[in-house]
């Protein structure tokens, strides 16, 4: 993300210029964006005149400047963009005010926010262009038998490629250079700045080997190699608890993320120091107990949009851990981490001292 600009609004709101350079950044704006919130961009939109209403042409694509009140925001990750809908409140032609207008906000394009951002907002998109710094991590997972590439990107990791050829004896058996070839071509058609090399055992070893041999340019991004108990997603997994990624990457948001909620699931294994739900983490807040709160973006936003079912306002509760010295983590809904925190309600807490 780059912050070109930021300013004051209209009516005690923060105007910000912002050029998503990436989809992560337009992941992260779907979560700031809530309806009433000002965007501007330039955008096309077909006008219709008199004389093309009366043969229903259809009317032409003119270029225009619009400024929307935002109704609804999409992040559509497959098509490289984020569906800002909402009315035409300010545009470079008159007679389009008040229409209903979608802007395609894609990656480089300037768009201008203006809204009363709240912390967590603010600071997300501040770490988003920390994060443009970052480089391109890929995390290869093999065993005998199969392998996984998953790409690492801040709204979670995805899987990229993953192989099976069977090894050892049998009719079916097939060498495992087979497998190991497979990667290597994979990596050579990854546009990636380092690769971790992870799995059970020693065929990670084999697979680097045979990789540096027959795929040089690829070998050359492999940085490190891990232990894993596990490939595919369990050994991706493992590979960011153990802060492997952080070695490539100063600040990594899901890395960050796996840490908490192992902390969290240990914790509540235990009976120890932790809630989780809205009304006991609300609790833990007002007595400043909360030394970490975990609350998921999905649910935040739905929560702030009015859509959600809390008996408690979640902006208080977060205000209430910061002003209580309490740190805040907003976890990714993509990601498996944000998934178990969605299975305890959307928000927890790792607590300074046990409640009851």
């Amino acid at each position: 993300m780059r912050i070109v600009s930021r300013g004051r609004g209209e009516e005690g709101r923060e105007r910000m210029t912002l050029v998503p350079e990436n989809v992560d950044d337009l992941w992260h704006l779907s979560y700031v964006l809530e309806p009433g919130d000002l965007v501007s961009g330039d955008t096309t939109r077909r006008i219709q005149r008199n004389d093309e209403q009366m043969r229903d042409t259809g009317g032409e694509r003119e270029h225009l400047h619009v400024t929307l009140s935002v109704e609804d925001v999409e992040f559509a990750r497959f098509a490289n963009r984020l569906r800002v809908g909402g009315e035409i409140v300010g545009c470079s032609r008159e007679d389009q005010l008040g229409h209903h207008h979608t802007l395609n906000v894609e990656e480089r394009s300037e768009i201008t926010v203006e809204k009363r951002f709240k912390p967590d907002q603010t600071e997300r998109l501040e770490e988003a262009e920390q994060a443009t710094e970052n480089p391109d991590v890929a995390i290869v997972t093999v065993e005998e038998g199969e392998a996984y590439i998953h790409t690492v990107a801040q709204y979670g990791t995805e899987e990229y490629a993953s192989f099976t050829r069977p090894t050892g004896k049998g009719d079916y058996a097939r060498p495992r250079t087979e497998l190991f070839d497979e990667v290597g071509k994979a990596l050579s058609h990854l546009d990636v700045d380092a690769v971790i090399l992870a799995g059970p055992g020693f065929t990670k070893n084999d697979a680097r080997d045979y990789v540096a041999e027959e795929y040089p340019d690829a070998a050359e991004k492999i940085v490190t190699t891990v232990d894993t108990s596990g490939v595919g997603d369990r050994g991706v997994h493992e590979v960011l608890k153990r802060g492997a990624v952080d070695d490539v990457q100063e600040e990594t948001r899901i890395a960050e993320e796996s840490r908490l909620i192992d902390d969290l699931m240990d914790g509540i294994a235990e009976g120890a120091k932790v809630a989780y739900g809205i009304e006991e983490t609300a609790e833990a807040a007002e007595f400043g107990a909360v030394e970490h709160l975990l609350v998921l973006d999905s649910r935040l936003r739905d929560e702030r949009q009015g859509e959600g079912d809390w008996d408690v306002d979640v902006n208080d509760v977060i205000e209430t851990v910061e002003q209580k010295g309490g740190e805040v983590t907003v976890f990714s809904a993509e990601f498996a981490p944000g998934q178990q925190l969605k299975n305890l309600g959307g928000i927890a807490a790792l607590l300074r001292y046990r409640l009851g």
